[in-house]
């Protein structure tokens, strides 16, 4: 055959040999089915727990790989799934805070879309709770019967998610219960009251995570029946750590260490990754944000450049990540900003409200038994000090050897030995900060305002728009070190960006009072900032720095800011000032009382019910005052 006739011939018939190649690829391709449970940490058979009972996943352990390491990043559902679906920090896209909403980034779809594309079958099952818009048409199916056994097309590849609600908070408090540990062996962390009622929590907890791994047998069981375990790369993951106060909403290692438990199939060896060892464990560090990137990874796509990530098994694995980054934001009705890094060894915590405690009234966790003794027995004056920790203002910086202290207990961050640790985590924390454009630094109703309806994470990468190592720097001094200069001070209060003066009245209020006395006059202006965030946080300050006089006119604009009626970010951070005030501003009471309950003009639903639970605490009377 002549040459040309020979090139125009393979020309022509490349398209049909690519599809076809395409073809056999998308056939060879695994299933992946992810196994989520709520609320638990490692309290696993196969991390070592020896009250756990949990055969189902313990038989997958020794099977798979363990991860020793793994965060989910936020140490509460609604976040820690944000980060799932989008493959982005929450605090870089502005959903960092429970049960908010915003919309996501443009070009940076969820992780189902590229696998729907790659022709995969997309069911979930069913828990989605999202801060960020998602499409309609997201899912092939995201409801309670969603199942891979429900495609058209048995050959077609799936991926399935099934979510465990069985260990999630509400259910370790339910009561009667049908025990399966002994309440008696129960092991009770040093940080809470070894009495009764905890040990009785700690055990129906260990019954909800064994409940929890039933559920996932009967998944794995109906994978076996259907003869796909051998082509399907299954995950076993928890959302974040134990339902149990002082794990669930703090951002240390014990709220954001999950387990995570991964089989793939010897069929799809060339996915795995160096360290994997069926039956093994790896220290390698791996976090919900590495979560998206690591599925594309699994079904040959390289994952996007924007996703911030980390590849961990696949065609497209990546070196190691050095550290992982954790955060906290509004916990319900409860406003909160700390940030947390770790290298596996320390885990460093950064907390830029330390005038709050970690253990702020949510109404929700209020709901267990042990929550109410263990606050109950902080106001009588009977917890030591690691007991006491949680219901007192937090520390600016802590430190913690998970090596030798894997409770958290022993805070080393002002131990000299330990300074070129912590600089080190501290310097990695700041730059993550900066690189994500961490939208922390505004308050939430900040975000809001400024952003509009454009996406916080577009919004925050236009040129002008967002300072955030400027933000950053102030509201790093702010809230660590000295007293700034009085000039500064001046300076900062008359800014043109509202963050600036929000942040140096924070700096005065975690002050002696006598810093900010000279200051005063210029609070009384500050009442009537342009900015609602700017002007709570002057009136709270003036409330506990500023004569008879001032108090009164605090109050009084504290009351008006409080109106749900009008700026519902403004009424959650006037409510929340309210009640921390207890007592002192009991004269709002009756005009609190003539308030809706809600907010008219819910900038999405997932907001409600916030204002409700602050005026319940604050009208039920207030019982978050310190003991004596």
């Amino acid at each position: 055959m002549p040459l040309l006739r020979l090139i125009a011939l393979c020309c022509a018939l490349a398209p049909l040999l690519a599809t076809a190649a395409s073809t056999t690829t998308a056939a060879d391709r695994p299933n992946i089915l992810w196994l989520t449970s709520e609320d638990h940490g490692p309290d696993m058979g196969c991390y070592g727990d020896d009250y756990a009972t949990t055969p189902h996943v313990d038989a997958l352990a020794s099977r798979g790989l363990r991860y020793d390491h793994a965060w989910s990043n936020a140490p509460v559902c609604a976040p820690a799934r944000t980060t799932l679906i989008s493959g982005l920090y929450p605090p870089s896209t502005g959903t960092q805070h429970m049960r908010s909403f915003a919309p996501a980034p443009a070009g940076k779809a969820p992780y189902p879309t590229f696998l729907r594309e790659a022709g995969y079958y997309c069911t979930n099952n069913e828990k989605t709770d999202y801060n960020l818009s998602t499409p309609a048409d997201l899912w092939d199916e995201s409801s309670r019967s969603a199942h891979w056994r429900n495609r058209a097309d048995p050959s077609q590849p799936f991926f399935a998610i099934f979510n465990a609600f069985q260990s999630h908070e509400s259910q370790l408090r339910k009561r009667p219960h049908e025990a399966i540990h002994d309440p008696a062996h129960a092991p009770v962390p040093p940080y809470h009251p070894n009495a009764p009622a905890v040990r009785q929590d700690w055990a129906q907890y260990y019954d909800s995570v064994t409940a929890a791994d039933a559920a996932a047998g009967a998944r794995l069981a109906e994978l076996a029946a259907d003869g796909l375990t051998e082509d399907t790369i299954i995950f076993y993951y928890s959302d974040h750590g134990a339902g149990m106060p002082g794990h669930k909403r703090n951002p240390n290692n014990r709220g954001q260490q999950i387990a995570l438990v991964v089989y793939i199939p010897e069929k799809f060896a060339h996915l795995r990754s160096a360290d994997y060892t069926p039956g093994g464990a790896t220290d390698r560090l791996v976090s919900f944000v590495d979560f998206a990137p690591t599925l594309l990874s699994l079904i040959g796509i390289k994952p996007p450049e924007w996703m911030q990530g980390h590849a961990f098994l696949g065609e497209h694995l990546t070196p190691a990540p050095e550290f992982m980054f954790g955060f906290r934001g509004r916990m319900d009705e409860r406003t909160d900003f700390v940030r947390t890094v770790t290298d596996g060894h320390y885990v460093y915590v950064r907390n830029f409200r330390p005038d709050l405690p970690a253990g702020q009234h949510v109404a929700y966790q209020f709901q267990t038994p042990t929550t109410r003794l263990w606050f109950e027995q902080w106001q009588a004056g009977e917890l030591n000090a690691a007991q006491a920790a949680f219901w007192e203002p937090t520390p600016p910086e802590e430190l913690y050897d998970l090596h030798t202290d894997p409770l958290e207990i022993h805070n080393l961050a002002n131990d000299p030995a330990h300074v070129a640790t912590k600089d080190r985590l501290s310097s990695a924390l700041f730059q993550h900060l900066i690189a994500t454009r961490d939208l922390g630094f505004l308050p939430e109703g900040e975000i809001k305002c400024r952003a509009g309806d454009t996406s916080p994470y577009d919004w925050a990468r236009e040129s002008g728009h967002y300072d955030v190592h400027r933000l950053a720097t102030v509201a790093g001094r702010a809230t660590l070190g000295p007293p700034l200069p009085t000039a500064v001070v001046e300076r900062q209060l008359q800014d043109n960006d509202s963050a600036v003066r929000y942040w140096t009245l924070r700096h005065l209020g975690l002050q002696h009072p006598s810093v900010a006395y000279d200051h005063v006059p210029h609070l009384r202006n500050m009442l009537d900032d342009p900015s609602p965030e700017v002007a709570i946080a002057a009136a709270e300050l003036l409330v506990h720095r500023g004569n008879r006089n001032d108090r009164a006119l605090a109050l009084e604009h504290l009351g008006a800011f409080a109106d749900p009626t009008h700026d519902h970010f403004a009424a959650v951070s006037a409510l929340q000032v309210i009640d921390q005030l207890g007592p002192i501003a009991s004269p709002l009471h009756p005009l609190l009382k003539t308030y809706p309950r809600e907010s008219t003009d819910l900038p999405h639903p997932r907001y409600g019910g916030y204002v409700d639970r602050l005026l319940e605490h604050i009208l039920a009377g207030n019982e978050t005052e310190q003991p004596e």
